[in-house]
């Protein structure tokens, strides 16, 4: 990997710590509710236990954003809502690609169920795999209600050029490992059993822009980000 790339990293993790301190974050997705004062519109990363960076730091494993399209109304709680599920443990794998990812790998990993892999993947829900499902949608929401995660108030509208698109994609190219370059995840993340090669590359629960490069712009946006949501708390 490139100094420059490798400089660019640990900047973005220190911003990482800036926001911590501001937001008063990370969270567990599991603790959180719809009453907590999340931003409208936002940008958030998810970290992972027992993922960590050579400093020791937990590692971002997957970055998202929500309404990116004009007609879109889903607010940033509501996205998180629907990767963390419901309350008594479920979930709608077919309304969060991250839930998707993370059922595919457990069910990789763990499930000895022919055809049970095929009927997760599915568009739509099979009356036969309908338990099947539910126990894997648990666990789902179990592993990811789980996981740290820390949020970026964005206040742009749905766009796919705005802000938050912008941010979006140039982290994820900036943090995935899909070239080769990177640190790879430790030897038992889950990451490894997830179906989309993408994912097994990038080392991250991302798909879209892991094999795009970077505009390091993508930084000061960031710093510029995080110091007007210190303002706003102060």
């Amino acid at each position: 990997m490139s100094t420059t790339r490798q400089r660019h990293i640990d900047e973005f993790y220190a911003l990482l710590d800036d926001l911590a301190r501001v937001v008063g974050g990370p969270r567990l997705l599991r603790d959180c509710t719809g009453r907590d004062a999340w931003p409208s519109h936002g940008v958030y990363f998810f970290l992972e236990e027992g993922e960590r960076l050579p400093s020791g730091k937990h590692r971002v494993v997957r970055v998202g954003t929500h309404a990116l399209t004009p007609t879109s109304r889903t607010t940033l709680w509501k996205r998180l809502a629907q990767h963390r599920g419901n309350r008594s443990g479920g979930g709608d794998h077919r309304a969060s690609i991250f839930r998707r990812h993370v059922g595919a790998a457990l069910i990789g990993r763990d499930d000895s169920h022919d055809g049970l892999l095929e009927a997760w993947l599915a568009p739509s829900r099979s009356p036969a795999w309908t338990s099947h499902e539910a126990e894997v949608e648990r666990r789902v929401s179990e592993y990811v209600g789980r996981m740290p995660f820390l949020w970026l108030p964005v206040p742009t509208g749905a766009d796919g050029n705005s802000d938050r698109g912008f941010v979006e994609r140039n982290c994820i190219a900036l943090l995935s490992g899909a070239s080769g370059t990177l640190k790879a995840p430790s030897r038992t993340w889950l990451g490894y059993h997830a179906v989309s090669p993408k994912v097994r590359a990038s080392g991250l629960w991302n798909v879209n822009h892991v094999e795009e490069s970077y505009d390091p712009a993508v930084l000061d946006l960031i710093r510029d980000l995080v110091r007007r949501c210190g303002d706003q708390t102060e």
